[in-house]
């Protein structure tokens, strides 16, 4: 028998924090932070629901924040095991785990006895990862063991299928959203004894690709023609680098005209350089594109702008143009500021290409209010807000259904990360049209797997 307890990331969208519990051995899926309410310190700084000292290793399935972010946390307070992930997620991990201290500081002032690590708990958590290449099975205990699956969803990132006393079960992590731009398929299980699945988009369904590129097309082109300015939050790794797949496409096709567009974020210029050591990890059209001689990353009037002087600049260049800023749910980023700036204009447009949490600003700012508050200031919204889902880096319900469906043998589904209603909706449509039985689990709730 083996004892599967959902500490995060059940019926909401952050926090990622499965334990497998096998009597002997403990395995950690992935020890997320928890995003999206103000500072969330009191959830984030709260106990453990385990001893980490007790945890045997951990298995993160990719380094986004809600899936990495409390790992010093745990090692902080004497966990000492592996932490396996992908080569890249490692590397992620460690820029993403360095910027997520330093903005988490600026949310609370300054006080690092309000957060739940320290910033000098940020390298002993790096050292303690051990890298998983994908397909290749790893031996954690003698009754547990793990095989990393390419979830398509950012670079480097798993579905993890583990072994825990011969049973075996699914994680799915964050499952992709194919075909992108630049990553490959999501593949899918053979076998399975249970699922856990995310939901993330689990009531929703994407565009396709052919429709979101002519979106993207479109918007460009009409905020260019208004002489406006085209603002895009993005997250530093996964949107960022695909948009600039895209725009790199649409210009060399000649199908926009010549603008400036600016990637306004320390982290996404960062990321990318990352994007550039692990070509392996690239889809069959980008690795061919790479063979010609194209820089995928690189064209006539881009600029990057690492420093706060290169980005307070930005402002100076006259519209048209194309800001790609930091802050990919507008909690804050350099975003932030561009969106203080013009919003008011009713040339302008921002363009959502991620997911957006409950309560962010740019949720609100999807409902297309008159106004917003932004740095303690009232900001009237006239630009256009416009949305492109099929840029998410999510699966939508029929490609999370698709997921599910693929694997033999399974015998219960546990629908987590996504905000109750999504899970809810997933849950039914898979009871409907598979006869599987799905649950949504309650947070802190174990169950026994045999």
């Amino acid at each position: 028998m083996v004892k599967l307890s959902f500490l995060g990331a059940a019926r909401s969208v952050t926090g990622s924090q499965f334990l497998v519990d096998t009597g002997t051995t403990k395995v950690l899926v992935d020890c997320g932070l928890v995003q999206g309410c103000h500072h969330c310190e009191g959830i984030n700084t709260r106990p453990f629901a385990f001893n980490p000292k007790e945890i045997d290793a951990v298995v993160v399935t990719h380094a986004h924040i809600d899936h990495a972010g409390l790992l010093p946390k745990l090692v902080a307070e004497g966990f000492r095991g592996p932490i396996y992930a992908t080569p890249a997620t490692r590397d992620f991990a460690a820029l993403l785990l360095e910027d997520s201290i330093q903005v988490m500081l600026g949310d609370v002032g300054g006080r690092e006895d309000a957060l739940p690590y320290k910033e000098n708990d940020v390298a002993p958590t790096v050292a303690q990862f051990e890298t998983a290449e994908y397909e290749k099975e790893i031996r954690v205990a003698s009754d547990v063991s793990f095989t990393l699956h390419d979830a398509g969803h950012v670079l480097g990132s798993a579905i993890v299928e583990l072994v825990a006393a011969g049973i075996r079960i699914g994680f799915s992590g964050d499952l992709g959203n194919p075909p992108t731009p630049l990553l490959r398929n999501t593949e899918t299980l053979k076998a399975a004894d249970y699922l856990v699945v995310e939901s993330t988009y689990g009531d929703r369904v994407h565009e396709d690709r052919e429709t979101r590129k002519e979106l993207l097309h479109d918007i460009i082109d009409d905020t260019i023609h208004k002489r406006g300015v085209l603002m895009m939050p993005i997250f530093a790794f996964e949107r960022a680098q695909e948009i600039l797949f895209e725009l790199n496409d649409l210009r060399e096709h000649q199908k926009i005209p010549q603008v400036p567009v600016f990637i306004d974020s320390p982290m996404a210029i960062k990321a990318t350089e990352i994007y550039k050591r692990y070509p392996q990890y690239y889809n069959r059209e980008a690795t061919y594109l790479i063979a010609s001689g194209d820089d995928l990353f690189k064209f006539p009037g881009l600029s990057f702008t690492p420093t706060v002087e290169e980005s307070k600049r930005i402002n100076e260049v006259a519209p048209p143009k194309v800001i790609l800023a930091g802050g990919g749910m507008m909690q804050g980023g350099r975003i932030s500021h561009h969106a203080l700036h013009y919003l008011p204009d009713p040339n302008s447009s921002l363009l959502i290409v991620g997911y957006q949490a409950a309560g962010s600003l740019g949720r609100r700012l999807l409902a297309r209010p008159p106004k917003v508050r932004i740095f303690e200031k009232d900001v009237v919204v006239r630009a256009r807000i416009k949305a492109i889902g099929g840029y998410s880096a999510h699966a939508d319900q029929n490609g999370l259904l698709e997921w599910v469906l693929a694997p033999q043998g399974v015998k219960r589904v546990f629908v987590v990360h996504g905000e109750e209603a999504a899970s809810l909706a997933l849950r039914q449509r898979i009871r409907d049209e598979t006869g599987l039985d799905a649950v949504v689990p309650y947070l802190g709730s174990s169950v026994t797997l045999q």
